[in-house]
């Protein structure tokens, strides 16, 4: 992305998987909430859901089930998580170098997540970056999460960033596929479990390994254009 890099005024972060190691105990979360409704759901078909909230998982891996089923799978899902997952949770190594890095530079911090407001809140208070942040976005401000368009939109509206001007950052394919919608670039990571051959063909710019690597190559990846 260097010499001819678009300029990016505003970073939208995607968390799960992206800046929080959390996405194999959201799978144990909707494993058991699965289970606890008399379904068996492989793992791997879990993890290739993650990233979507529940009003798209839960219909993407149990497509005859009704919506008042739905509902109550995905509400039990955020209770087991809260109460036995949350805690364990922890940022990816240099998550919190990252934003730091992106504000320092005059670009708006911006974080867009399909989590629960709760979740993102707890996530912003575990990285330490309250003071870094422009604008959050999470599943609560919206209709529909990922990979529909609303989250990212909504983000952008929120920190005043036009999408040619922006870049996510996010680890499943469903950050792709909603930031395409919106026509914002974005840089894929692996740290979320996802097979860069599948970063890639959902249409990821560039891939790295984790956002210690985004970090370590800012200065190339988005070079001032001052």
């Amino acid at each position: 992305m260097s010499g001819s890099a678009p300029i990016v005024d505003g970073v939208l972060f995607d968390i799960d998987g992206t800046l929080i190691d959390s996405n194999d105990l959201h799978v144990k979360a909707w494993d058991r909430a699965f289970r606890e409704h008399g379904h068996n759901v492989s793992a791997d078909a879990i993890l290739g859901q993650i990233g979507k909230g529940g009003d798209k998982l839960v219909p993407a891996l149990l497509p005859d089930i009704d919506e008042a089923e739905q509902k109550k799978i995905d509400d039990r899902h955020g209770a087991i998580f809260k109460a036995e997952y949350l805690n364990e949770a922890r940022p990816f190594p240099r998550a919190s170098d990252l934003l730091r890095r992106v504000h320092a530079d005059g670009r708006k911090v911006v974080l867009a997540s399909s989590a629960k407001k709760a979740e993102l809140d707890h996530y912003v208070k575990l990285l330490g970056v309250a003071d870094v942040i422009d604008a959050a976005t999470s599943i609560d401000d919206v209709d529909q999460s990922k990979p529909a368009p609303d989250i990212f939109a909504t983000a952008l509206e929120k920190a005043n960033v036009a999408a040619d001007r922006a870049l996510v950052i996010g680890d499943t394919v469903w950050d792709i596929e909603a930031a395409k919608k919106n026509g914002i670039p974005t840089l894929g990571l692996l740290s979320g479990g996802i097979l860069g051959s599948a970063l890639r063909q959902a249409g990821a710019i560039v891939v790295y390994a984790d956002v210690a690597s985004v970090f370590d190559d800012y200065a190339r990846l988005m070079p001032r254009a001052d």
